[in-house]
Parts: structure tokens; C-alpha cells; sequence
């Protein structure tokens, strides 16, 4: 989902030198997954009224306000650090147009998950499914990402919010972590406890 970290580093390396240039391709290489990660997040009913270019925009420009403070002291990867500013911006649409200043976006539901055979949901079918399909299974397949889609809008925030990080942001365990504030352990077991609650609902379920 997120431009390749070397690349990044050249251009990081070059706005720290001051080069306009390169502040400007640093922001405008990201600005598509920037897009991606805001259609997630934002409630289908705000995005009626919000559009995700203005949301994805507005935390460009504040990136773009603050990429100098952020060079002095890179606590975090460059997209990480990108991806708590949108979390930020959406949560501000959420509470103008929902009015509920405490709720956390990743509280916010629906999660919007891409639809029509994303690769993403694809890969999570795949480490879901028994490994030793039958022809008949392969086949299956395509129908059972439509039904794992369902699904992970009914798990609970925190295992939604990780499988999504891990499968359709495709953070690494090290970055999910410091998105959430956890031990590389604890993420990687939250992780694990939540695939294997999904796979445990869609056997429910009979899928």
C-alpha cells in the first residue's frame, strides 16, 4: 500500500537538505495511498458529504506545515507518522459531522472494506483457508472473499483493526505495533487471536 522506504529516504534526505522538489514528490508519492487508507476509514454516511481528495489534501498540506519538525526528531517511518495525521483529520470529520468528540476512528463503523476480489482479501483467505485445497475449494474461493469481507466488519474494533492493518494497509508486525502503542509480541499475538477468531466465525457460519 505504501511507496517503497528507499525512495522515501532519497527524498527525506533531500527535503532535509531544503530542496523543494523533493518535499513535493516526497508528498505527492504518497498521496495515493494516503487516498486509500482515508476510503477505509471514513463512514460511508460522512463521505456523502466529505470528499476523500478534500480529507486527503488537508493532510497533505498539514504534513507539509509540519515535515520540518517532523525531520528534526523522526520518531517514526515517514508513512507511519503520515498515516497518524489522516487518522487525525478523519477523526475531525467524524466528530463535525457525527458530533461525538470522544469517539475514536478506529471505533467508527462501518469498516470500509475494499470490495471485488481485492489482492488484499485474497491473501487473508488464503491463511484462513486449509492449505491442502480441493478443486472444488479453489472454485469456492472467489465466493468466500465476498463472505470474509462481510465478516470482518462484524468482528470487534480491536481484531477488525488489526487484520486491516496487517492485510489491506500491509503495515509490517514492527510498524502495527507502534501504530498501536504495543510490544512487537502483543501485536503479532493480537494478530494471530483475531484471524483465529475469524476463522472461527466463518466456520460458524458454515463457510
Amino acid at each position: 500500500m505504501w511507496p517503497d522506504t528507499e525512495k522515501t529516504k532519497e527524498l527525506l534526505e533531500g527535503a532535509r537538505e531544503g530542496d523543494s522538489a523533493a518535499v513535493n514528490q516526497l508528498l505527492d508519492r504518497h498521496r495515493d495511498s494516503l487516498r486509500r487508507l482515508v476510503q477505509m476509514r471514513l463512514d460511508r454516511k460522512i463521505r456523502r458529504r466529505v470528499d476523500v481528495s478534500d480529507v486527503v489534501q488537508d493532510v497533505l498540506v498539514e504534513a507539509s506545515r509540519r515535515l520540518s519538525e517532523y525531520l528534526k526528531h523522526p520518531q517514526l517511518a515517514f508513512h507511519l507518522w503520515l498515516r497518524h495525521i489522516a487518522k487525525d483529520r478523519i477523526i475531525d470529520a467524524h466528530r463535525r459531522h457525527r458530533g461525538s468528540a470522544k469517539r475514536s476512528v478506529d471505533k467508527e463503523q462501518p469498516i470500509v472494506i475494499p470490495t471485488g476480489m481485492d489482492r488484499s482479501t485474497i491473501d487473508l483467505v488464503a491463511q484462513i483457508q486449509d492449505p491442502e485445497l480441493t478443486p472444488a475449494a479453489r472454485v469456492a474461493q472467489r465466493e468466500l472473499v465476498q463472505v470474509v469481507e462481510g465478516a470482518l466488519t462484524s468482528l470487534n474494533d480491536q481484531d477488525a483493526e488489526v487484520i486491516i492493518m496487517r492485510h489491506y494497509e500491509n503495515l509490517s508486525n514492527q510498524e502495527a505495533a507502534k501504530s498501536l502503542a504495543l510490544s512487537e509480541p502483543a501485536a503479532s499475538m493480537r494478530y494471530l487471536r483475531a484471524v483465529r477468531r475469524l476463522r472461527e466465525m466463518l466456520e460458524q457460519s458454515g463457510s
